[in-house]
């Protein structure tokens, strides 16, 4: 409860957010923070560069613990180049969990298993996971967002360490994990993979702690 009451406060009170429209973050620059990515926003949209290694757009002074994200995002149909989520229960620029889609597997047979993704940093990304874990912290998407690099809903709901994630106001999760990390709340932010853009909209943020 204690949360809750510290986020409203800071929508409807704080200096950092104008009041949200329509129960939506503003997105703009006295919002949010940009790590390793240069940020342009536009008609409700921030747009994250393409860039080497992966990049961070955290919402100031966020500290989120359980509850539900909800927010649009678009990435696109370029092999291995669009890697596109949510960071949660941030830390600093390298110690944080994430959830990431690769919209260039949702339609390929032979790699859908590949499509949504889960990760705790340092120490569990994608390539350990994968190694040690096949098929455990990924998985397909359900329903396949179609075109693969237009808009597409998402839903993450965290009860730690229970994570799930749901695509397109489906009414079942298309992923549900674990989370590999004992951080329990902390920053959150949308996150771009390695050589990565990624566009970002209507983001929704419901503490339940």
């Amino acid at each position: 409860m204690r949360m809750l009451l510290m986020f409203v406060f800071v929508l409807t009170a704080g200096p950092l957010f104008a009041q949200p429209a329509a129960g939506t973050v503003p997105l703009n620059s006295k919002n949010f923070t940009e790590f390793n990515r240069k940020v342009s926003y536009e008609k409700g949209e921030a747009h994250l560069n393409g860039a080497a290694d992966y990049g961070l757009l955290w919402l100031n002074g966020s500290q989120f613990g359980n509850g539900t994200l909800e927010f649009e995002v678009r990435g696109t149909a370029v092999q291995g180049q669009s890697f596109v989520g949510m960071a949660f229960h941030g830390h600093d620029n390298t110690t944080f969990d994430a959830i990431y889609f690769r919209p260039f597997n949702f339609l390929n047979p032979e790699r859908k298993g590949h499509s949504v993704q889960y990760i705790s940093l340092p120490g569990n990304d994608w390539e350990k996971l994968r190694g040690e874990s096949p098929g455990r912290y990924e998985d397909p998407v359900e329903p396949v967002p179609d075109p693969v690099n237009g808009w597409f809903h998402v839903r993450i709901t965290i009860s730690y360490p229970d994570v799930k994630v749901y695509v397109n106001h489906a009414s079942g999760p298309t992923m549900e994990v674990q989370q590999l990390s004992s951080r329990k709340q902390g920053r959150i932010g949308f996150w771009v993979g390695n050589g990565s853009e990624g566009r970002f909209r209507n983001l929704k943020v419901n503490s339940t702690d």
